[in-house]
């Protein structure tokens, strides 16, 4: 098993510096991560950094609260592909779900997906603040309006991925061929493999180096 290529090797904390991204990436070159993750900002930055090789560049969307205008996320979404962002990773709107405004969150899903029919989209549910009939809802809307993966965590949250909320995504996928992505609090080999075991195709981590070493990492989040 190559687990280098699960990760989607990540940097989003707001301190972020140009030079901890050109770090990412030789981190991700040197490991040969499937991508690094990032903030739109740094888009142009990561691809110029990772030019003639095969490392995907991810970018977040409406993030981390997903809790701003559909115009904005398309605007953002925009601007990342602009930058040449190969994946977008977008937050869904977590209090229009808890408000069961379920048209107005495959909305906000659908408009982005849109700006982006070829590329990958990764619709992050924020599984910490959602009862499990929200997580089955939320995969529901976010499977049938276009998302290529469905996605635990931001790293934000009050907590990250458990193998439980997996299981319930993994449940409402069935036979469609949409994808999981866990994230936050995955942050050694043993962890990563659970994960991967029950079905996980990416994994989210700031600590991707950890796990393909065999390391550990006391890191917290992104």
């Amino acid at each position: 098993m190559e687990l280098n290529k699960y990760i989607d090797h990540t940097l989003l904390k707001a301190t972020a510096t140009k030079s901890d991204i050109i770090k990412l990436c030789n981190e991700a070159k040197t490991h040969n991560f499937f991508s690094v993750c990032v903030n739109s900002c740094y888009v142009a930055l990561a691809k110029a950094e990772l030019k003639n090789t095969d490392i995907k560049i991810c970018s977040v969307i409406g993030f981390p609260l997903g809790a701003m205008s559909t115009n904005a996320k398309v605007h953002e979404t925009k601007q990342a592909l602009l930058d040449e962002a190969d994946e977008i990773d977008m937050v869904l709107n977590i209090g229009l779900l808890k408000s069961k405004a379920f048209d107005a969150v495959s909305k906000d899903i659908e408009a982005v997906k849109n700006e982006m029919p070829k590329n990958t989209l990764k619709v992050i549910l924020e599984t910490c603040y959602l009862e499990e009939i929200e997580i089955i809802k939320a995969s529901e809307l976010a499977i049938n309006s276009g998302a290529n993966f469905i996605k635990t965590s931001t790293g934000f949250g009050t907590r990250g991925a458990t193998l439980n909320d997996v299981k319930l995504m993994k449940s409402v996928i069935g036979d469609s061929v949409t994808k999981i992505k866990a994230s936050g609090g995955i942050r050694d080999t043993k962890t990563a493999l659970e994960y991967i075991n029950l079905g996980v195709e990416r994994i989210g981590t700031s600590n991707g180096i950890a796990i393909v070493t065999g390391g550990s990492s006391e890191e917290k989040n992104y």
